[in-house]
């Protein structure tokens, strides 16, 4: 089961002829996400292959760069004649703004687009396997993050000990494995415990948009496989994050580390490190365990494999 990551735009506020602004594309199999969606998006999308074909876009807040191409967006999507509905989630109280923007060009989508809030702690979608969470963050505009957080997958089903236990090879493998306890021929009642390992964990990315680091992320970022964070500054201006409502490289490698989460994505790189974020990256991976922290460029794309897998 495929889940990849493809960074469509990983500037601060201001755009570089390297970096658009914020944008991030999400593929779990045939599903497909778009959080946040700056100025551009849609050409980023072009460019690194994505397609439009996104079922939800998840908005962490309202400013700019941060929507300013969802009007865009949406009129290429009805140029193409899309007709499958299109959901945008947004922190609650924004849903009139979303909808303001939508429909600045004065032409409405051919196709239903449901604008719905959502606050932190709250389900922004709950699938059959998967659900994305909102959890609150603390930038100067009203804002939240998302998690993708997967299911608990069934434990690995030992053969060897069925065989040994004497279930014949087919359904009733697969009848232990699916948790249900199956009969042998002389009576004897096997139990899937006997041969199904314990549970093993689904995956977690989470993606904070503009935030200060907090505690709401620490736990929401919980042994996260990919933590995609705010670190717009280097910490020689801490004090401009901190009056801003943006991390530092270290303040997101921090937040990492206390969440042990597994890969840390340093994203909203300020215009002034246009040309080399290495100073944002080195001053992380000294916090954070080495090359598991990184800044990725424009079009990069991430797998993320089970944990463990």
């Amino acid at each position: 089961m495929s889940l990849c990551v493809t960074f469509l735009g990983t500037s601060g506020a201001v755009p570089t002829t390297q970096r658009n602004t914020s944008s991030v594309f999400v593929r779990r199999e045939g599903d497909r996400f778009l959080f946040d969606c700056g100025e551009g998006t849609q050409r980023q999308m072009m460019r690194f292959g994505t397609g439009f074909a996104v079922s939800h876009i998840f908005v962490t807040h309202m400013h700019g760069d941060h929507t300013l191409g969802l009007p865009g967006l949406l009129q290429t999507m009805d140029f193409n004649e899309r007709e499958a509905p299109l959901s945008i989630h947004v922190p609650s109280g924004k849903q009139n703004a979303v909808e303001r923007l939508v429909g600045a060009t004065g032409a409405k989508p051919s196709f239903p687009v449901r604008i719905h809030g959502v606050e932190g702690g709250e389900v922004a979608l709950e699938a059959e396997a998967y659900e994305i969470r909102a959890f609150e963050t603390e930038h100067d505009a009203r804002s939240v993050g998302y998690a993708l957080v997967e299911n608990e997958r069934k434990g690995r089903f030992n053969r060897e000990r069925a065989e040994e236990l004497g279930v014949p090879i087919g359904p009733k493998f697969q009848k232990l494995h699916a948790g249900e306890p199956v009969e042998l021929e002389g009576g004897t009642v096997i139990e899937p415990d006997q041969v199904v390992g314990d549970p093993r964990p689904g995956r977690k990315i989470i993606y904070t948009g503009d935030t200060r680091p907090t505690d709401t992320t620490v736990d929401a970022a919980d042994d996260a496989d990919l933590l995609i964070h705010d670190a717009t500054f280097a910490s020689d201006n801490a004090d401009r994050a901190g009056r801003t409502g943006h991390s530092t490289a270290t303040d997101a490698a921090q937040i990492a580390s206390r969440a042990n989460a597994k890969r840390l994505a340093l994203v909203h790189v300020s215009s002034r490190y246009a040309g080399h974020a290495r100073p944002i990256e080195r001053e992380a991976r000294e916090v954070f365990d080495g090359k598991r922290a990184f800044v990725p460029d424009d079009g990069d794309e991430v797998d993320v494999p089970y944990p463990g897998d």
